[in-house]
């Protein structure tokens, strides 16, 4: 499903450089909601901003920064209303891309850590099943932390 929506991305070249499937469905058999998070790389954002139309036309609702600077993020839901896909657009030089595939891969690569993650995203489930805000806020400190673990992994591993 990720390799789909990344394909259909495609009509925004050249203004997109890459997609990036992110987030728990990126990690394989770490529990998830059933919402594919992409997070499309892009020259710029003036210039994906005049590309808006598009994205509309391929269904999704553009939300702009939506409280992430240097971010534009859109959603696309099924005719059911329920999200589907989550697009986090930014540019190739902004530090969120490294932050976001660190985390990805350091839980691809320690299977420990992606089960320390399922357990703390229960954990904030069971605190706030019916306010994803509050979920967020609950998980959040888990991830900070353990984003600064990745980053120090991931960069140990580019140096080599």
């Amino acid at each position: 499903m990720a390799a789909r929506h990344a394909e259909e991305l495609r009509v925004l070249e050249p203004t997109l450089l890459s997609v990036h499937h992110i987030g728990s469905t990126s990690v394989p058999g770490l529990a998830a909601k059933p919402i594919v998070d992409l997070m499309p790389l892009v020259t710029s954002l003036a210039d994906l901003d005049r590309k808006r139309p598009t994205i509309e036309a391929l269904g999704y609702i553009w939300h702009g920064e939506l409280g992430i600077a240097r971010r534009r993020y859109c959603t696309l839901s099924g005719e059911d209303g329920i999200r589907l896909v989550q697009l986090h657009f930014f540019t190739a030089n902004c530090a969120e891309v490294e932050r976001h595939v660190a985390f990805r891969d350091y839980l691809r690569a320690c299977p420990e850590v992606a089960r320390a993650y399922e357990n703390e995203k229960r954990r904030a489930r069971d605190l706030h099943p019916n306010d994803s805000h509050a979920y967020t806020d609950a998980k959040a400190g888990w991830i900070q932390e353990t984003e600064a673990k990745a980053l120090i992994w991931f960069r140990g591993r580019r140096a080599k």
